[in-house]
């Protein structure tokens, strides 16, 4: 599913404490030695908390500031609306704040595992 594009927004005021957040991967990782770390199914594969970048927050929101990069656990994102500003096409999420587990100034390597269990019950 794609979404639509609403195209030259200059500037978006979030509400309250909401954290809108850019820079999301959702697609699989490979490892150092070539493991692929499936990605995220929405059931049991890929299933981990996500990095993003804060791309705006709003009045009341104390914890975080535009720029810095936030650990979110797994699920507490909206699915996300594609804009275009200045600096190009991306995709804006709203994460939840009491959701937040870490947040860094700069941009962490993506190697956050997974502790999912696979659902379905292995045979030998």
């Amino acid at each position: 599913m794609t979404l639509p594009v609403i195209n030259n927004i200059q500037k978006i005021k979030p509400l309250g404490d909401t954290i809108l957040v850019t820079e999301m991967n959702f697609k699989e990782r490979f490892t150092s030695s070539g493991i692929v770390l499936l990605n995220d199914d929405g059931k049991t594969a890929g299933i981990r908390p996500r990095w993003g970048q804060v791309y705006s927050i709003g009045p009341d929101q104390k914890d975080v500031i535009a720029g810095d990069w936030v650990c979110v656990s797994h699920g507490r994102w909206t699915r996300g609306v594609e804009i275009s500003d200045d600096e190009g096409n991306k995709t804006i999420r709203r994460i939840d704040p009491k959701d937040i587990l870490l947040v860094s100034e700069t941009k962490p390597p993506d190697d956050t595992m997974s502790d999912a269990v696979q659902s379905q019950e292995k045979t030998r």
